[in-house]
């Protein structure tokens, strides 16, 4: 699984002219940053496009799907059954299915080639998800607590904000990074709602990258790296916090 990694780095770094050479170096011998500045000359672009997504899908998901979850789990409102089964159907519905679908609407509403347009369809695939993820995380919040905030006198928002949320910031974070990296290395929205527009994503910068320069691997590979970062860095600041215990603590024997 990490060789194509390794590969990629590899090449990143390796002269053109050794491209091609049999057998070739599994080092870089004649180490070169050609590509690295060739990638950032043009890709830059691409990379804040991403990042704006990136972003912007996280806030949006953690808006829907926190509140949903909440009331899934602690105000159990009617047909609660039926939503927890239309949010697992929602998530089999493929991608491309969906793309057609927002390519219908957004040609009536003006939202082609838009980042909103973009966030807005790579939430639907994050905020099921979500929903299904703080539901099942916030149902193990213990009732006494939420039946003391309602004998201060606390609202059910102020319930949900002040003592719901924080306890679920490990529900918050795995949402997050999912909602993250779907936004980030998402093709199939990208590629039928924003192919062409002045605001492109890293899959089609990479995309384009790929036919227009198929004899500068270095530079492709290179841009790979650099999409590459983002994601790692936050799959390893934010493992701890997935694998952690929501309530662990909250409530004393």
């Amino acid at each position: 699984m990490l060789f194509p990694v390794y590969w990629m780095l590899n090449v990143s770094f390796t002269q053109e002219q050794d491209m091609r050479k049999s057998p070739p170096n599994l080092f870089p011998v004649h180490g070169t940053l050609d590509g690295y500045r060739a990638a950032l000359t043009e890709q830059v672009p691409y990379l804040g496009t991403s990042v704006a997504i990136a972003l912007g899908t996280v806030v949006l998901t953690l808006a829907l799907s926190a509140p949903a979850g909440y009331a899934l789990a602690k105000l159990r409102p009617r047909g609660a059954g039926v939503l927890n089964f239309l949010l697992l159907a929602a998530q089999m519905v493929p991608g491309i299915i969906m793309a057609m679908g927002f390519y219908a609407i957004y040609l009536d509403l003006g939202l082609l080639q838009s980042i909103p347009g973009l966030i807005v369809a790579d939430s639907t695939i994050a905020v099921p998800f979500g929903v299904l993820i703080f539901a099942a995380l916030m149902s193990t919040i213990p009732d006494e607590l939420l039946q003391a905030a309602r004998t201060d006198g606390a609202s059910r928002l102020r319930t949900f904000w002040s003592i719901v949320l924080p306890m679920s910031r490990n529900g918050v974070v795995t949402v997050s990074v999912f909602a993250f990296l779907w936004a980030w290395s998402d093709f199939v929205f990208a590629s039928t709602l924003d192919n062409g527009g002045a605001h492109e994503p890293i899959t089609l910068g990479i995309y384009h990258y790929i036919g227009n320069n198929n004899q500068q691997w270095n530079a492709i590979m290179a841009t790979a790296v650099f999409a590459s970062i983002p994601a790692a860095v936050i799959l390893v600041l934010a493992q701890r916090y997935v694998a952690a215990g929501v309530t662990a603590g909250a409530v004393k024997d």
